[in-house]
């Protein structure tokens, strides 16, 4: 490509060109890096015990494999069998692959003797690593561990000697490497790693922290020689088949447009909102303990699956069977819904996992269900995760994930009572929320009732009044809006509103018709004396004529 042309290119853009990438093909983790590790190049992962980076060094080999690129992995610490049973928990069939020569796993432990007498040189593990490489025809190396085979050496100089052999091996075999090591506290073997990292084309730094008592995972890309890459620091996850990291896009510049209008499920609601939801819009339904928050969301959920589409019930609150049961007294039955595939419940208590967790588990329910609507009930127990901004963090991900793929997402927020704004909006995400349903008790005459309010509609009209509902046995009913002399009825007081209005009606009915009688009545004495004096004035007139 001529310079001019690479000089109008975006910087990031044009250093990708010429960088070629190896895909990991682990979950999110490509998209990071803008593509894989730098093919032909060295990567180094860093990280304390604990935090994943022998399942990052052997998923990089073991979905290469799978891809049709054999790979070696080389173990210090762990024998090759106890890598085999590790990554069997994973549902990873190892043999298999090394019989078919897509895998060579080598046993890197380092013998008593050799340590003792001195003797220990990188030169002969090398050599044999490089006839397995051509027998194989290997693309991908991992080498676990790297730093517990350097603080074996006597002497800073000699463990600087083998890093530089290791270092000039590496390039001159051109596969795509990934060494792990471990961050030393101490200054003599922190060279080891510092040493490695300036080598290396690509860093990643991953961590296993704690917070409020939930341990949480993250990655962070350091540095990537001649490539763009994305530097925020990303949560990621040991899951049930392997890793996977699930990264936070630019919120707000992927987001789909509004879609048109779904019924809420209730059409008193549907006329409120003029017309009922917008598609791929992110409603809130607020209010406190027992005021059909739940109710008014599986209506909606009810509709859509009835009319064929799917949902994805993420619950924090009940177990499904409880939600299910549950509902059955309000005349929602969801259970058919789940027979036939179309409603799908995720539950678990907040504190079973940290909030990157529950995203991360939540992505891959849609990304495997693939559903039309997402509820999540409720958003008020998201702070359990871990705290107000492990909440924030989730709910501002789940967000931007379903708002990008044009799913609707509709939240349940249960108040504590102040019932200020920003409690109604919710941990802090009403930019996100496109509509605001509020639902509240209002208390008065010795009882108290129920009312809602739309409080936003973002793209579309709505009404702006309080309305009065009553949970039945067939759902929510809303009633028509009453009101007395300048103040909004409801309960009792709007009842006899309603009789003192009817009897002022039957009043005003019977003065009606008493007045229609009377207006008869006179209008025959008159229609009666025009006839009388037509005839006398024709009888004069006949008189005068005689």
């Amino acid at each position: 490509m001529k310079a001019e042309k690479i000089s109008s290119l975006n910087q990031g853009e044009a250093n990708n060109l010429s960088i070629e990438k190896a895909p990991t093909f682990i979950p999110g983790l490509d998209e990071i890096l803008s593509g894989g590790f730098p093919r032909g190049g060295t990567t180094v992962i860093n990280g304390d015990a604990g935090s994943g980076k022998t399942i990052f060094g052997l998923e990089f080999i073991y979905r290469g494999a799978l891809a049709g690129e054999p790979g070696i992995f080389i173990c210090f610490e762990e024998t090759p069998e106890q890598i085999r049973k590790n990554a069997a928990t994973l549902g990873w069939d190892l043999p298999t692959l090394e019989k078919n020569k897509m895998i060579f796993l080598h046993d890197g432990a380092i013998k008593p003797e050799t340590i003792i007498s001195g003797s220990f040189s990188l030169r002969g593990l090398l050599a044999s690593i490089a006839g397995k490489k051509e027998e194989i025809k290997a693309k991908r190396i991992v080498i676990d561990a790297l730093d517990v085979v350097l603080r074996f050496y006597d002497s800073p100089m000699a463990a600087r000697s083998e890093m530089h052999l290791l270092n000039n091996w590496l390039n001159d075999e051109n596969m795509t490497a990934v060494l792990t090591i471990r961050p030393s506290k101490n200054p003599e073997t922190q060279i080891y790693g510092e040493f490695f990292e300036s080598m290396s084309d690509c860093v990643i730094k991953i961590d296993a922290r704690v917070v409020e008592q939930i341990t949480t995972r993250r990655l962070r890309v350091i540095k990537f020689r001649g490539s763009d890459f994305h530097r925020n620091e990303y949560p990621f996850v040991i899951t049930s088949t392997g890793l996977f990291t699930a990264p936070i896009s630019m919120v707000g510049l992927k987001h789909k447009p509004l879609g048109k209008k779904i019924s809420t499920g209730n059409k008193e609601l549907d006329r409120i909102l003029c017309g009922g939801y917008r598609k791929g819009s992110c409603i809130l339904i607020a209010g406190e303990p027992g005021t059909g928050k739940t109710i008014m969301a599986s209506e909606f959920v009810d509709y859509v699956c009835r009319n064929g589409e799917s949902v994805l019930y993420i619950g924090f609150e009940e177990s499904e069977d409880s939600a299910v049961t549950n509902l059955k007294s309000a005349g929602i039955n969801l259970q058919p819904h789940i027979k036939a595939n179309k409603l799908v419940f995720l539950t678990n208590y907040p504190e079973a996992m940290g909030a990157e967790e529950h995203y991360i588990r939540a992505v891959k329910k849609i990304n495997l269900f693939n559903p039309e609507h997402v509820v999540v009930d409720a958003i008020s127990a998201c702070p359990r995760m871990g705290g107000k901004l492990a909440a924030f963090e989730y709910l501002m991900r789940l967000l931007n994930f379903c708002k990008e793929k044009g799913i609707t997402i509709l939240m349940i927020n249960q108040l504590t009572g102040t019932n200020d704004f920003l409690e109604i909006s919710g941990n802090s995400i009403s930019s996100m929320i496109d509509t605001v349903i509020y639902m509240n008790y209002i208390e008065g005459n010795g009882e108290t009732n129920r009312i809602l309010q739309v409080l936003k509609s973002r793209g579309s009209s709505h009404s702006n009044q309080q309305h009065e509902f009553i949970i039945t046995d067939n759902g929510i009913k809303i009633l028509d809006i009453f009101k007395g002399k300048g103040e909004f009825l409801t309960g009792t007081a709007r009842i006899e509103k309603e009789e003192q209005d009817k009897a002022d009606a039957e009043k005003l009915d019977y003065e009606i018709a008493r007045k229609e009688l009377e207006l008869r009545y006179l209008q025959k004495l008159r229609e009666s004396a025009i006839r009388e004096l037509k005839l006398r004035t024709l009888k004069r007139g006949k008189f005068k004529m005689e």
